[in-house]
């Protein structure tokens, strides 16, 4: 029997992308989601935590940016992918080359559009709504040194009414995510690796 092969996920808000991606992946037969970390002391990690079971950390932006506080974490929970979910922050270049083609990132939005710094959670959606958008969508995405720049997993799109309101348009977007997400994790690293060597 092989060695699991073990993510973490960075969160910076509630979390509620990670509860799904832990539901799906639970006595999963390859993966595992093996911790949790945010930037936020407020963000939902400690609760999930304990609802889970699934270890969390929480950094501030001087371990993220400046030491090798994350890597030596990543490295001890023997985490072979990180998965964003709902993580503000730009990725530093020593994750990167860490985590080659191994960091996956959901926007919520179609890029190219509605993508990069400062475009995230309702800002997106308000976005989208102020330009009368009949469309939107999900984009699951290798995460390189820009916002929202990297290869594309995946696209699912959702049609808007004239009448949704950016809370609306969350809602449905929510509903691509929880449905979208986890498989496409899974699919992914399943392609690229059989299983972790350590």
């Amino acid at each position: 029997m092989c060695s699991k092969l073990k993510i973490a996920i960075a969160i910076s808000g509630a979390g509620s992308n990670a509860r799904a991606i832990i539901k799906y992946f639970k006595n999963h037969e390859k993966i595992e989601v093996a911790l949790l970390i945010s930037n936020q002391q407020t963000s939902g990690a400690e609760k999930i935590s304990q609802d889970t079971g699934v270890p969390y950390f929480i950094f501030n932006r001087e371990n993220f940016y400046k030491k090798d506080t994350i890597i030596k974490l990543l490295e001890k929970y023997e985490i072979q992918g990180l998965i964003l979910a709902g993580f503000l922050w730009l990725i530093p270049e020593n994750l990167i080359q860490k985590f080659p083609r191994s960091i996956i990132n959901i926007h919520p939005a179609l890029l190219p559009k509605y993508g990069g710094k400062g475009m995230y959670g309702m800002k997106v959606h308000q976005a989208v709504k102020d330009a009368r958008e009949e469309e939107t969508g999900i984009t699951i995405h290798l995460v390189n040194q820009e916002y929202d720049k990297g290869e594309v997993l995946l696209q699912e799109k959702v049609k808007i009414e004239s009448s949704d309101t950016p809370e609306d348009i969350a809602q449905k977007v929510h509903q691509l995510e929880y449905a979208f997400f986890a498989p496409t994790i899974e699919k992914y690293f399943l392609a690229i690796t059989d299983y972790p060597v350590y």
